[in-house]
């Protein structure tokens, strides 16, 4: 039995080229950056190598590049990291109510150290209003943060237009570009972003490594500390071959990412159409179109979605119903409860996502198993 793998936004498959590229910094070319000597530099230099080629892929500075341990860091280290060192400035805090644990969870952390945050609310496709983000800006605000598409829902959020009212205002932005990084395209000065955050392992890089983008000029203390690497801004040995992998990965989605848009855009459309022909009582979430290309997120009504994703799993095929940081919750997604949803449509969720391996095949077995199981789960619920 063929295993078909439709959990690309958990995370992807490192790339052969990509391990390629890593293996000789195991062994041949181990040294620590930090070294002046011979092994030293030359490890120094592919981390630099890596660092710009990030850089040139964002439309930043190399010198605007940290790299981390992934995505959860980039965004605990900015958004605690930038909340106080704004401190003096004002202590008032701006986020969406679908943001990840990883930018909520860090934030929560700041409101119980004092700060004040103000949670924006997202309509019936998870769209934040640029509106309503301008009105909640008081004098003490010093940071907002919102995610540029939704990792559950796909939704694509107007980060221009927001990065745009928090530049007039003088107040530091973030985005968390987890989900978009290597998947659309992203480019910092469009987006009038202070900070954003990305991780390697969903781009078909290693996991275990990211990146925080810091704009020149922006204020953010040290979240590590203990040495002096990163020019001082987050203190731990590099992990040599993650930055490496890092780096290729994304030479690898600039390479691919226009085709691959295309392909997955026609997939997930076929299923769309597919799914909602072919089943009644049937929600697509998330916004019809303003959505990532490899995104598709349903509710049925009647179903529970553990038990849809059981079944899927016992014909090989892997999907999930959100969230891989919110696996064993027994509350229903935050993300789905935020656009609307009753909680038994959002425990009947199922989230398929597609990826550089995905083909048209897979998809046909997939829709033509997915009605056979949905219907066989809602004869069994009655």
């Amino acid at each position: 039995m063929e295993k078909i793998y439709l959990d690309y936004a958990a995370t992807t498959p490192a790339d052969p080229t990509v391990l390629e590229a890593m293996t000789p910094y195991f062994h041949d070319h181990f040294g620590n950056a930090s070294s002046p000597h011979a092994f030293g530099q030359k490890a120094k230099k592919a981390i630099e190598d890596a660092r710009y080629t990030l850089a040139r892929f964002i439309g930043a500075q190399a010198e605007e590049i940290i790299f981390t341990s992934g995505g959860t860091e980039s965004n605990n280290h900015a958004m605690i990291g930038a909340a106080h060192a704004q401190r003096e400035k004002g202590n008032h805090i701006i986020v969406s109510k679908i943001e990840h644990h990883s930018v909520s969870e860090p934030v929560a952390f700041l409101e119980r150290e004092g700060f004040q945050v103000t949670r924006i609310g997202v309509d019936k496709d998870g769209l934040v209003n640029p509106d309503d983000i301008a009105g909640a800006i008081n004098d003490k605000t010093i940071l907002i943060s919102v995610m540029h598409a939704n990792n559950e829902i796909g939704t694509i959020q107007p980060i221009v237009d927001i990065g745009k009212i928090a530049k007039q205002k003088g107040v530091v932005f973030h985005s968390d570009c987890v989900q978009t990084i290597g998947h659309i395209p992203v480019r910092v000065d469009e987006l009038n972003v202070n900070l954003l955050s990305l991780s390697a392992h969903k781009f078909y890089g290693p996991p275990g490594v990211g990146a925080l983008y810091i704009r020149k000029a922006t204020k953010v203390s040290s979240f590590l500390r203990g040495g002096d690497q990163e020019r001082g801004r987050r203190a731990s040995t590099h992990n040599l071959p993650g930055v490496v992998g890092l780096g290729k990965a994304i030479e690898l989605c600039q390479a691919r990412m226009a085709d691959e848009i295309k392909a997955q855009t026609l997939l997930r459309e076929k299923i769309i159409k597919e799914v909602l022909n072919r089943l009644e009582n049937v929600r697509l979430n998330g916004h019809p179109q303003k959505r990532l290309p490899n995104n598709i997120n349903f509710s049925f009504s009647g179903i529970e979605g553990e038990s849809l994703l059981m079944s899927l799993d016992m014909i090989g095929i892997a999907a999930s119903m959100g969230s891989a940081c919110t696996v064993g919750s027994m509350e229903a997604s935050y993300v789905l409860r935020a656009i609307g949803l009753s909680e038994e449509l959002a425990f009947g969720s199922l989230r398929v996502t597609l990826g550089r391996w995905t083909t048209s095949q897979q998809i046909k077995y997939f829709l033509e198993q997915l009605p056979t199981i949905i219907n066989r789960l809602r004869s069994s619920s009655y």
